[in-house]
């Protein structure tokens, strides 16, 4: 099969293109397909390709040695490569697992000022390493953020065009409901993808195959593999406790209220103890945290409480896949899952809104017997998001759009099984056009 195509492939292009480019540092998840689109992006682009994993490569290490003069950092390259013919100008230097590497980080001021290399450094930057490669590179250095592949991108593997997805942004943007083959078609995809997830060697396979064979094997080796990253890469936190944290996020999610609780991870665990552990999972792009808004007002980064918060996994496909073995069945035939499907939709949509460019707030006023799923916003609105596993009553987000004291709020939106539609009050759109929400708000 083709290689995937991702968006940040354009990304890229348009980095390469621009006239004051800095040095690149790709951040994310580990199996999220960093390596792969890099590699790629290099080989197609440019005349001369080096690429340097500091894992399976630690001798080039000592590239550093002489100091960060780009010259001798070059011909200490060159000495261990010397097949390699350099272009100046069109040439690209990756450093892979950088973080085994922090000089990396220190040698990108010195890249960027002589300008005859492009660099792309990319590697799990987490815990300590992570900070110190912060702290060592800023203001030198552009970030990119790489998830796993989201819904669109999940679309192009199974070979939808570009004008079927606009097909459905238009029906979005003029109110207009889907025929059913368009609602059913998608809405089966969408089922599809949220028991696969986005990692890219899973869709690979499954697009693949066109069966779920071995999917939750690959799901449950990768939570796995993220478990070993954790215990080799936490740094000065306790590893016990992150892993804690970890394992106990689909407990939570079946919760009534969803809220992770320290005191609940284990017997006398306290709050104190447990200081820089979220910030942790959410650095190393496992986690995907929604804090509680303290009012529903303007504006959501003002106005949130940082010790009361929700998590969930960063990729829906990984929470199947810590879960039984039965529930993926259970989820395609709509059975036997009780209240953890509302947890597994909201898990969903909080990935898909995070693939978008949100950070993810909700709301809650048990004295007023009111909750929120997410909190976004326009250019001069607050906007509830409710997300129903099942088509029942929208209460707390009519209580929202009605109440006189919520005045930031003008207009909220259903996420469901049904087609799009307005009743003056919320628009309703099906979950799987999430991934075109964002668009929909600017554009509206």
């Amino acid at each position: 099969m083709d290689r995937l195509r991702r968006k940040i492939d354009q990304y890229l292009i348009d980095w390469k293109k621009s006239d004051n480019k800095l040095p690149l540092i790709i951040k994310g998840a580990r199996q999220t397909g960093k390596t792969n689109a890099i590699r790629n992006f290099g080989k197609n682009n440019y005349k001369t390709f080096i690429e340097i994993n500091f894992v399976f490569q630690p001798e080039f290490k000592k590239i550093f040695e002489d100091g960060f003069i780009v010259d001798n950092i070059i011909k200490n390259i060159t000495l261990k490569m010397p097949e390699i013919e350099l272009n100046e100008k069109n040439t690209l230097i990756f450093f892979d697992e950088m973080q085994e590497c922090v000089s990396t980080a220190t040698s990108l001021k010195a890249f960027k000022e002589d300008g005859r290399y492009d660099v792309i450094c990319s590697g799990s930057l987490m815990g300590i390493n992570y900070k110190e490669i912060e702290s060592n590179s800023v203001g030198n250095k552009e970030d990119y953020i790489m998830h796993s592949m989201d819904f669109e991108e999940f679309l192009w593997a199974k070979g939808y065009k570009e004008e079927q997805i606009e097909d459905l942004y238009k029906c979005m943007l003029e109110l207009k409901p889907l025929s059913n083959t368009q609602y059913s078609v998608m809405m089966s995809n969408f089922k599809d993808y949220m028991i696969v997830g986005g990692m890219p060697a899973i869709v690979n396979q499954f697009v693949t195959n066109k069966n779920f064979s071995g999917i939750l094997k690959m799901q449950q080796q990768i939570l796995i593999d993220y478990e070993e990253d954790i215990t080799k890469y936490a740094g000065g936190l306790d590893k016990t406790k992150i892993l804690n944290c970890y394992r106990k996020i689909p407990l939570f999610l079946g919760n009534e209220n969803k809220k992770f609780q320290i005191s609940k991870i284990a017997d006398g665990a306290r709050n104190r103890e447990y200081v820089g552990v979220i910030e942790w999972l959410s650095n190393a792009g496992i986690v995907n945290v929604s804090y509680a808004m303290e009012h529903a007002s303007l504006p959501l980064k003002g106005n949130y409480n940082p010790d009361n918060y929700r998590l969930y996994f960063a990729d829906t496909g990984l929470l199947i896949g810590s879960l039984e073995e039965e529930v993926q069945q259970d989820l395609r035939n709509n059975e036997n899952m009780n209240t953890y499907k509302g947890a597994l939709y909201e898990n969903i949509v909080g990935d898909m809104l995070v693939k978008s460019g949100y950070d993810l707030y909700f709301y809650r006023d048990d004295s007023k017997k009111l909750e929120m799923d997410f909190m976004i916003r326009d250019t001069n609105s607050l906007i509830p998001v409710e997300v129903k596993a099942n088509d029942n009553a929208t209460i707390s987000l009519n209580n929202l759009i009605d109440g006189d004291q919520y005045k930031d709020i003008k207009y909220g939106i259903k996420l469901c099984n049904k087609n799009i539609g307005f009743n003056g009050r919320f628009y309703t759109f099906p979950y799987f056009l999430t991934f075109l929400l964002k668009r929909y708000l600017r554009e509206k």
